[in-house]
């Protein structure tokens, strides 16, 4: 596959068939796979999206269609969905555009929760915004539902935050009787900022509260670089992983929203072998390797054991 000098961030969709890729100049490109299945991918559509450099793209959930979000240097955040288009090249609509002014959004992801579909963006700033759509089928209609700082005490002013980067990641959905959640940490000049916290929604107080601080006992908070909420096919422990100048974190985490208790923590791992930052975490689709890349150009993939020990297992190098 080629593609265009001056993307600088994409994302691929739920099958690994399509990707969307973020351009310097503000525009949006649409890579699909050759039917023929030869493994080639082409450029279908291209828009200009932004007056910006696009900083981030995600797709939502595939039950809501061919749908991308994309946010940009120029403050905003915008919606689009495809549409039928037999003779035009961009097949894509702007369905919904966040006016946020100023403050540049950092990252956005979707949220598949029992109440509709969700977008969250963490900002330069250190606030949060949570969105939620109120028609599922036309994606045309939002609201804010909330907005936070990721702190513990926002009674307390620990002086103006500057980020560079943010990364947050979804409880992968499980079930109906689950709370939406999800965790958030940013690159910033305040450790305050940066610690990794899960936040969940109360139904009792119709808020999200931060249930969880992944820290480790006697360690100070680093920037966080990438966050990655792994799936879960039946433990009965969640696993996260968190990349941050002491390297790779691995988190056991038990949830249980029944009760008022908070979560039991566990860092069973602190992965160390790339040279530089780690700016990528992905897991596989049953939560059991870890890929992990960053700055050496590298990428490792990481298991644990039967003894619940964690190895690299394979490094891939570009040619």
């Amino acid at each position: 596959m080629s593609i265009e000098e001056g993307i600088h961030c994409n994302a691929w969709n739920y099958s690994g068939e399509r990707m969307a890729g973020g351009h310097a100049d503000g525009s949006i490109h649409i890579f699909d796979s050759d039917k023929a299945g030869d493994s080639q991918f082409t450029c279908t559509s291209k828009w200009k999206a932004h007056s910006g450099s696009v900083v981030k793209i995600v797709w939502a959930p595939p039950e809501y269609g061919d749908v991308i979000a994309s946010c940009s240097m120029d403050g905003t955040i915008s919606l689009w969905e495809e549409v039928e288009a037999d003779f035009e090249l961009c097949k894509w609509r702007l369905c919904y555009q966040f006016q946020d002014g100023p403050v540049l959004a950092l990252d956005i992801q979707f949220g598949n929760c029992v109440s509709g579909l969700k977008l969250v963006a963490a900002y330069a700033d250190g606030h949060v915004k949570i969105y939620e759509s109120l028609d599922t089928l036309e994606l045309k209609q939002w609201q804010l539902q909330a907005e936070f700082q990721n702190v513990s005490n926002a009674v307390e002013r620990f002086g103006k935050c500057s980020c560079l980067t943010a990364s947050i990641a979804w409880k992968p959905h499980a079930s109906a009787i689950q709370q939406p959640a999800f965790i958030l940490g940013f690159n910033s000049n305040l450790p305050q900022f940066n610690v990794a916290k899960i936040w969940e929604f109360m139904d009792v107080h119709q808020r999200w509260h931060p249930i969880a601080e992944l820290v480790a006992p006697g360690e100070d908070a680093d920037q966080v670089y990438a966050i990655s909420w792994a799936p879960n096919i039946g433990r009965p422990y969640e696993l996260i992983a968190i990349a941050s100048n002491k390297g790779v974190s691995i988190w056991h985490i038990e949830l249980d929203s029944s009760t008022n208790e908070k979560p039991l923590l566990n860092r069973v791992a602190l992965l160390s072998g790339h040279h530089g930052e780690v700016w990528q975490l992905d897991w596989d689709m049953g939560g059991m390797t870890l890929a992990t890349s960053g700055s050496d150009g590298v990428v490792r993939l990481w298991q644990s054991n039967t003894s619940g020990v964690w190895q690299e297992v394979a490094v891939i190098e570009s040619n």
